[in-house]
């Protein structure tokens, strides 16, 4: 009887601890947990550099300030670097001697106090809450550049697309959305050139993915590049215009029409003659004129025929026609290519255009 009584004691007492555990957890939040464990952690380090000041360095502030600014937030984080400082002061101050060395040794780690402290102002103008806030930039950029992803097609058709950035990031001015609307049995693919370059043109091209992949598959095909210009037009961006092709084909018979917005235009190839043609539409940049017109370009893919889509980057260099980048362009598919479209818009952009310069390319083949 006793050894039970005991036993519901001890178990009263680990479910007490439990509870009030939980209720401390309920009632504070994560961030202000973490503020706590990392100022205890200052304070253990302050404790320890003032009782063997030979064997810890000063420097050991730095791992809890490096972590608040991992893991804290831009209202806690400021005050999480003063009291570090702070705490930096007072290890100081219960050193015996104080050398040429210690003095660097603390200014450093007070400029990397300030530079924590810009990068919390930072984070506070683009709304997430520390570093780990960020990866919602992250997701936001992988589930937009994600349209450029080629839905499932019928048997006989490919489409590839390949993308390069300037900078090499994966944030550029060139984008691609392809999108098979549903209940059609039309494949819809738009390439679109950012004013700028690299990531100075990549939040807008994130934006106007976004904006793109919803009209491109609400509208019917001649009205997307009037809607996505007076879209553009709506922004009033300093920097609001781009060039586009829009390409809209029938996936049973194999009819398209091809549309452009002061972009460089589409080429098609004959399987039966194997010549390359440069198609004729026309229009004006996106986001420049109100009520612009786009003509079309229309035609027919055969069993082995191909169609580039391609920004201005695989064919424009410096002090060089774009005639002649789209004929040296045509040039290197027919040597690189000969009927084998396998890796087709890869090998192209890896042999072709400026690596100063945003490049994207797609290619529609019928098998």
């Amino acid at each position: 009887m006793t050894a039970a009584y005991d036993a519901r004691r001890v178990d009263a007492r680990r479910g007490s601890r439990r509870g009030y555990a939980s209720v401390l957890r309920r009632r504070l939040p994560l961030e202000t947990r973490w503020a706590i464990g990392l100022v205890a952690l200052g304070v253990l380090s302050t404790v320890l550099v003032a009782l063997y000041p030979d064997q810890m360095p000063l420097t050991a502030q730095m791992v809890p300030l490096l972590l608040g600014s991992l893991v804290l937030g831009p209202r806690t984080l400021p005050w999480f670097v003063i009291v570090v400082m702070l705490l930096l002061t007072i290890s100081l101050a219960t050193l015996d001697t104080i050398t040429t060395r210690t003095v660097g040794a603390v200014s450093i780690q007070f400029v990397m106090g300030f530079i924590v402290l810009l990068t919390s102002f930072r984070r506070s103008r683009l709304g997430v809450a520390n570093v780990l806030g960020e990866s919602m930039l992250v997701d936001l950029r992988d589930r937009i550049l994600s349209s450029a992803g080629v839905p499932a097609l019928p048997d006989g058709w490919q489409v590839q697309t390949a993308l390069r950035s300037a900078g090499g990031t994966p944030f550029a001015g060139d984008f691609v959305v392809a999108m098979h609307p549903h209940g059609t049995d039309r494949l819809e693919v738009v390439v679109v050139d950012v004013s700028g370059k690299g990531e100075q043109a990549g939040t807008r091209a994130l934006l106007l993915s976004g904006a793109f992949g919803g009209l491109l598959g609400a509208l019917p095909p001649d009205r997307f590049l009037p809607a996505a210009n007076a879209y553009l037009l709506q922004q009033e961006w300093e920097e609001g215009f781009a060039t586009a092709v829009h390409l809209s084909l029938d996936l049973v018979t194999g009819e398209y029409a091809v549309r452009t917005a002061g972009h460089p235009p589409a080429v098609v190839r004959a399987a039966g003659s194997g010549r390359w043609t440069v198609l004729a539409s026309d229009g004006p940049v996106l986001g420049l004129i109100d009520e612009a017109v786009f003509t079309a370009d229309a035609g027919h893919l055969q069993a082995g025929d191909a169609l580039l889509l391609y920004t201005d980057g695989m064919v424009e260099e410096p002090r060089r026609d774009i005639e002649l980048g789209i004929d040296r362009m045509l040039g290197e598919a027919e040597s690189l290519l000969r009927g084998d479209f396998r890796g087709a818009a890869d090998k192209l952009v890896a042999a072709l255009g400026s690596r100063d310069d945003d490049r994207a390319m797609v290619v529609v083949t019928r098998r």
